[in-house]
């Protein structure tokens, strides 16, 4: 366990086992123990990652965004994988009441401000539970998005007035179709609205099933000039 950690020999002590997923959380777990979590809004795909996380270590903390904006199938299945994976330490974050009081007041602020409803119901309520993990695991592919076309496995996070941080995407690299093929090889469910089309799911009212050729998270936010909530954004 390194007592001081250092970003620089973090990373470089994490890239060499970044090809294999569960071999990357075991050594973030080893290096830095409960300064490591896990990010998951137990979407479309996220049962890989967490079966993956339950393999290496079922008391990882696991950090799940309750906007209070959730599909009812979300919250459900939130509740039955981990179960179900046998997870131990799942985290439910939700915003501040207060505040959600003062700048949402009719519960309407996605449909004319989503930036700030993000920024609200997310980016804020993260930033303050993050504050004691050195590494955050999230489950972003670079085929989601054209956003996402860079991601790397390994991720060295700077934000301006704030500490350093590491994000972990261990599936970067992962196509849909070696997704579909692992889930299936576990035995692991989908969230049940992907069948209804919905390939990226977030807050209900901002998510929309896709069609045709769209890439997964083209039912986010459709419409708008916006493809992230901002949590993945750095400064």
């Amino acid at each position: 366990m390194i007592k001081s950690p250092d970003i620089t020999e973090l990373i470089a002590q994490l890239e060499p086992v970044q090809d294999n997923p569960v071999t990357l959380l075991r050594k973030a777990h080893d290096l830095l123990g409960d300064r490591v979590g896990v990010l998951s809004s137990f979407g479309a795909e996220s049962a890989l990652l967490l079966s993956m996380v339950a393999q290496a270590d079922p008391e990882m903390p696991v950090l799940f965004l309750d906007t209070g904006r959730h599909f009812p199938e979300t919250l459900a299945y939130r509740h039955d994988l981990a179960q179900d994976l046998g997870l131990r330490n799942v985290i439910d974050i939700a915003p501040d009441a207060r505040k959600v009081a003062e700048r949402d007041p009719t519960g309407e602020l996605w449909a004319f401000d989503p930036d700030a409803c993000c920024g609200l119901r997310k980016v804020e309520p993260l930033r303050v539970a993050s504050l004691p993990y050195m590494a955050l695991v999230t489950g972003r592919k670079r085929g989601q998005a054209s956003t996402r076309a860079q991601l790397n496995v390994v991720e060295h996070r700077q934000e301006k007035g704030e500490r350093d941080q590491i994000r972990l995407n261990p599936l970067a690299f992962w196509t849909a179709q070696d997704i579909t093929a692992e889930m299936a090889r576990r035995g692991l469910p989908p969230h049940p609205l992907v069948a209804e089309g919905y390939l990226s799911i977030g807050c209900a009212p901002c998510t929309q099933p896709v069609h045709g050729a769209q890439d997964a998270r083209a039912g986010r936010w459709a419409g708008l000039n916006k493809t992230e909530c901002g949590i993945h954004l750095g400064g």
